[in-house]
């Protein structure tokens, strides 16, 4: 009788364990994508590849303007990015800016991730970013965000 019992009793424990290391791992990719693609591809190494990697091309940053919603589409960005990288005044050395992540949650193909964005010890931005989950993996697909005060 107690041999029957034992594997009924430990049935929950495995199935409980097994979710929680799934979505720890789910946060984990989650996190690695955010770095890879957006705090090194956006903003410290300016790498339009990266970016390309992590972002869904419908991509999109968010931002009210009155009463107006303001759309800044990844092609856009990506643009930017290559132009502002070969510019003859970037300067690597320069373009540091160290992260924070908090917030991140995943439930089943989606996502949130909060990233506070500070350069040269000052609070620049709080982004929220929203993923999904598509067959080929993770992907950012939108951006609202605040700018702090300098």
């Amino acid at each position: 009788m107690k041999k029957k019992l034992l594997p009924l009793l430990l049935l929950p424990l495995i199935v409980f364990t097994s979710f929680y290391v799934v979505k720890d791992a789910e946060k984990d990719a989650v996190e690695d994508l955010v770095l890879t693609s957006y705090v090194h591809g956006a903003f410290n190494e300016l790498d339009p590849d990266a970016m390309a990697n992590g972002f869904h091309p419908d991509f999109a940053i968010f931002s009210a303007k009155g009463e107006e919603l303001s759309r800044y589409e990844i092609s856009s960005w990506v643009e930017g990015v290559r132009k502002r990288k070969s510019s003859d005044n970037f300067d690597a050395s320069k373009n540091v800016w160290d992260h924070k992540f908090s917030n991140v949650n995943v439930t089943g193909n989606a996502a949130t991730i909060q990233v506070d964005l500070s350069k040269d010890g000052k609070h620049v931005y709080t982004d929220y970013l929203s993923l999904l989950k598509f067959e080929s993996g993770w992907k950012i697909v939108a951006k609202v965000y605040y700018q702090h005060p300098k």
